[in-house]
């Protein structure tokens, strides 16, 4: 295929010869076709100094997507994907496969610094105050078999796969390397599925399997929420599966939010704890709280009043009967916005835990929580660019984060999970 001039108009499957630059939000690398000011392009499957041959897939005003098909000058970090299926055009559930474990903690990195940097407004040698560094789950680094949910797309013959990237388009595939071996060891891949429009299977922290199926719209995002939307099936598996975290046996329904590495609730919760130092009669709330983990924690040590904000029926129900004998702990069934605004919950309080779904919390919680007066503030991010556009708020009503920490809970994707703690300035 012909490798155009930058001065002649792109189109979608044209190749051009690009020097891939630094690593950026949505897994790619930032490209210039036509010199330092020319256009700019998002390119998947490179890595940063690479000499690529990148192919066009999408043409957007101001900017292009592409897929790096030719490599001619190799980062010393690339490797060789151990999924078959993770190339361009194939399945988009990774991103990173083709980096190594390190560059893949420092390409994080990069991305975390430079959301906070550009959307935060939070200088660079403020970052390296507040030890800003993605690192990888305590315990042994694992880049395959974490996953504990998954779910899989059914395409119009049956076959269960997963989306390629930025598309509807279903993948087959015979295996997932970065599910778990719970997940793995299902026969799921090898049937067909004529009935169902997804398939969810979890294999949990308590050792339980569970497999749903899925007729009709399902919303999430892979690697986000739990699916919402359809009826569910219960193909295999008990009704409530056991996950263990904060010193807690939890039962949680399969369809129900629940943290994806394995490890990842604990150290979330260990590192909330930490943050915040909870002291005895300290009054919280655990916004967004789904099934409960951090209040918890947070009523174990203080004996007091702890409130938690969820919105959805499944969490709501998996908090009121997994602490149902914990008297201080109080479950409100609300979106926290209109808890905080109607004031279904109101202070004092002096401990706030915010984990809002990808899309953050928003000017208006950030803007009612900074007003209730807190001690302390631990915000959990799914998203960086969320986070960032958060603290942004934050800093506007006097409050400046005094700590961040990032964890590597989605290993070979470009999804990272940071906790910050916030104190009024």
């Amino acid at each position: 295929m012909t490798v155009f001039a930058p001065t002649e108009d792109l189109v979608e499957g044209d190749r051009i010869e690009v020097v891939a630059g630094a690593p950026a939000h949505g897994g790619h690398c930032v490209a210039r076709f036509g010199g330092p000011h020319g256009r700019v392009i998002f390119v998947r499957h490179a890595l940063p100094g690479e000499r690529v041959t990148a192919e066009i897939t999408e043409i957007h005003r101001g900017y292009l997507r592409a897929d790096a098909v030719e490599i001619h000058e190799p980062s010393p970090d690339r490797v060789t994907p151990p999924c078959r299926f993770a190339h361009p055009g194939g399945c988009g559930g990774c991103d990173l496969q083709h980096v190594s474990g390190e560059a893949q903690l420092d390409w994080k990195t990069a991305v975390v610094r430079e959301q906070l940097t550009r959307l935060a407004g939070i200088d660079p040698q403020d970052q390296e105050r507040l030890f800003v560094r993605v690192e990888a789950l305590p315990g042994e680094p694992r880049l395959l078999g974490w996953r504990s949910r998954v779910r899989y797309a059914i395409d119009a013959l049956g076959r269960p796969g997963l989306l390629q990237h930025r598309s509807h388009q279903v993948v087959p595939i015979d295996r997932c390397v970065i599910a778990h071996p719970g997940v793995q060891e299902l026969d799921l891949l090898d049937r067909t599925w004529p009935d169902a429009d997804s398939l969810q299977a979890v294999a949990s922290t308590g050792g339980d399997v569970a497999v749903l199926a899925r007729q009709g719209a399902a919303t999430a995002d892979d690697l986000g929420d739990a699916p919402t939307g359809g009826g569910v099936t219960r193909i295999a598996g008990p009704a409530e599966v056991t996950e263990v975290a904060g010193g807690r046996s939890w039962s949680i329904p399969p369809e129900g939010f629940w943290q994806i590495h394995p490890a990842a609730a604990d150290t979330l919760v260990t590192t909330v704890l930490r943050m915040l130092q909870p002291a005895p009669g300290e009054i919280s709330w655990d916004l967004y709280g789904g099934a409960g983990l951090f209040a918890a924690a947070l009523a174990e040590r203080t004996g007091a009043r702890t409130t938690i904000v969820e919105s959805s029926p499944t969490g709501v129900l998996a908090a009121r009967r997994n602490l149902a004998g914990m008297r201080h702990v109080e479950v409100v069934e609300a979106k926290v916005d209109a808890a905080l605004s109607r004031r279904r919950v109101t202070g004092p309080v002096d401990l706030v835990v915010l984990d809002p779904p990808r899309a953050g919390a928003g000017a208006k919680v950030v803007r009612a929580v900074a007003a209730a007066g807190p001690r302390a503030i631990a915000y959990v991010a799914c998203d960086p660019a969320a986070l960032a556009r958060d603290l942004k708020t934050f800093r506007a009503e006097g409050w400046q984060p005094a700590e961040i920490k990032a964890f590597d809970c989605f290993p070979m994707t470009q999804h990272v999970e940071c906790v910050a703690l916030l104190v009024p300035a």
